[in-house]
């Protein structure tokens, strides 16, 4: 349950870091791209940086759909640099 565990962190800390992670990505179903398209919103300015690991035939795609939503610097990493990824969140 991301979503209750995501918001708990940012009511105790504010801005967060997010590191996500990928795995067996074929896309979305209409209900949940709309479950991530509602928290992304509500979010907005919530997130401060957002990883995504993954394949990398995704990261032209999540890179448009991402932009729109957040004010969060946003960097795509593929599966084999997810080192890199804990990284960049850490600086």
């Amino acid at each position: 349950l991301f979503t209750p565990a995501v918001e708990r962190q940012i009511e105790t800390y504010g801005k967060v870091r997010i590191l996500f992670e990928m795995h067996d990505f074929h896309g979305w179903d209409a209900a949940a791209l709309w479950e991530d398209i509602k928290f992304d919103v509500k979010h907005f300015n919530d997130i401060e940086r957002l990883a995504i690991v993954g394949d990398k035939k995704w990261e032209h795609g999540m890179a448009v759909f991402c932009k729109p939503f957040t004010t969060a610097s946003v960097r795509y990493f593929d599966t084999s640099d997810i080192d890199q990824a804990r990284q960049w969140l850490g600086e």
